[in-house]
């Protein structure tokens, strides 16, 4: 099977990509992530999955778009759906990748993540995948997920602190107390 996958970081690719490889499953990533914030963030997590990628040699296609004011205008004012639209807006992206590059399937590092919507982004996916006339394929890789962030560190690859817009990132620092870590 050759396969689409789609990925946030390198941090949450590792162990998706080894699972998967571990199935015989020919992988190409994917990097489609306009919903990072700020700029600086998003090419430090696209050049870490740039150099990741070589050294494991893992085809890459890069869709490379800061969408930082597209992103805010399909979101504002309804904050609240904000996680929704940004699982869509990348999920259509990769179906839309995997149908014109001729894959078998797709599937999305997101479902590594013990910290977002599995079973949004699990249902999403599946609805994208019918709607592109594409396969979905679905894992759950979250029992995957501290051995990815450990080899990740081990690899002194770079790892995010938030989960990449503009939201999440003043999420971040409320919880903290409006304190970044540096200062704590």
């Amino acid at each position: 099977m050759n396969l689409l996958l789609h990925i946030c970081c390198a941090p949450c690719s590792i162990q998706c990509i080894e699972s998967l490889r571990q199935e015989n499953i020919n992988i190409t990533g994917f990097w489609y992530n306009p919903n990072i914030h700020p700029r600086s963030e998003y090419y430090n997590r696209r050049d870490t999955l740039i150099e990741y990628a070589s050294k494991i040699n893992l085809p890459l296609i890069i869709e490379d778009e800061y969408g930082l004011n597209s992103f805010i205008e399909n979101v504002f004012p309804e904050l609240t759906t904000r996680c929704e639209y940004c699982y869509q807006t990348r999920l259509n992206a990769t179906a839309s990748a995997t149908i014109k590059n001729k894959f078998d399937a797709f599937s999305t590092t997101l479902l590594i993540s013990p910290y977002q919507k599995h079973e949004m982004i699990a249902e999403y996916a599946k609805s994208i995948a019918q709607a592109h006339n594409a396969t979905f394929l679905y894992r759950d890789f979250r029992p995957l997920f501290r051995d990815g962030q450990n080899k990740a560190r081990q690899s002194n690859l770079y790892m995010q602190k938030y989960c990449g817009c503009i939201f999440s990132e003043d999420e971040r620092y409320a919880r903290n107390g409006g304190q970044s870590n540096k200062t704590k």
